[in-house]
């Protein structure tokens, strides 16, 4: 069982103002004038994201009498699926306040911003992650569990992910090193400690040299062999050793617009 995730595309404001490289910088800012925004979504001929342009850009940079001279073309894009706690994530590592959002055909659909992060956390209804996946365990197994708040060994955790991603485990190095990393969720079943949530930061952790772990521990109180357990079994998943980390620059759902041009282009 797993409860639905928010999602970027469920928060994003939609009607968001664009402009073209070739708009005139005067009617921009007649434009930012009539709106009172901020920033504008740069869109070419082909309706796709080339750039985005904000007023400190009118106000910072040397002027040109076009957009397309002050434009900022090296910026982070969200897919609109991409949860919103990862896109939190990815706007506090990259210290920005906005992202625009596309579809799959990589047109603009939307625009995140920090506001509408914190809209979707004030109207947020579900219950605590950990609260749920332990009320989900109960039920499931017919048990009653214990929750502690603990540093486990880190050559205790059972991983049961295959996979890391180079980009985010970038990320869970940043917060550790600075203490803001939030625990993992571990179930403790028998004397087995399996990691359940939390498989970037506990790779970042063992990277670091970190001998624990901090981490909510689900304990069962007896030993019961999870699902999870044996599908990491099946794929030969025993030790941090055995999980794959993706190179790739960004997240699935995340991109560079001129990463996005380049396949464009190629394309073409």
């Amino acid at each position: 069982m797993s409860k639905k995730k928010s999602l970027v595309k469920d928060y994003m404001t939609r009607n968001v103002i664009t402009v073209t490289p070739s708009t005139e910088t005067k009617e921009l800012i007649k434009i930012m004038k009539e709106s009172n925004h901020n920033s504008y979504p740069v869109l070419d001929q082909d309706k796709k994201i080339v750039g985005i342009v904000t007023c400190s850009d009118v106000l910072l940079r040397d002027w040109t009498d076009k957009v397309k001279g002050i434009m900022t073309t090296n910026l982070v894009v969200a897919n609109e699926d991409l949860s919103i706690n990862d896109a939190s994530r990815v706007m506090f590592r990259k210290g920005i306040s906005r992202m625009p959002v596309i579809n799959k055909k990589g047109e603009l659909v939307g625009l995140i911003t920090n506001t509408d992060m914190v809209r979707s956390h004030i109207e947020r209804s579900t219950p605590n992650k950990v609260d749920y996946f332990k009320s989900t365990l109960e039920q499931l197994y017919g048990i009653k569990t214990t929750l502690k708040h603990m540093k486990v060994d880190t050559d205790k955790l059972r991983p049961t992910q295959d996979r890391v991603y180079a980009d985010e485990l970038e990320g869970r190095t940043y917060e550790l090193k600075r203490g803001l990393a939030e625990p993992a969720i571990v179930v403790k079943t028998g004397n087995r400690w399996i990691l359940v949530d939390g498989h970037h930061r506990s790779v970042a952790s063992k990277k670091l040299g970190c001998e624990k772990v901090d981490s909510y521990v689900i304990d069962l109180g007896q030993d019961i062999r999870l699902g999870m357990e044996k599908t990491a079994d099946e794929a030969g998943i025993k030790t941090f050793d055995d999980i794959t980390i993706i190179d790739d620059d960004q997240h699935p759902l995340i991109a560079l617009t001129e990463t996005i041009k380049d396949q464009q282009y190629k394309e073409d």
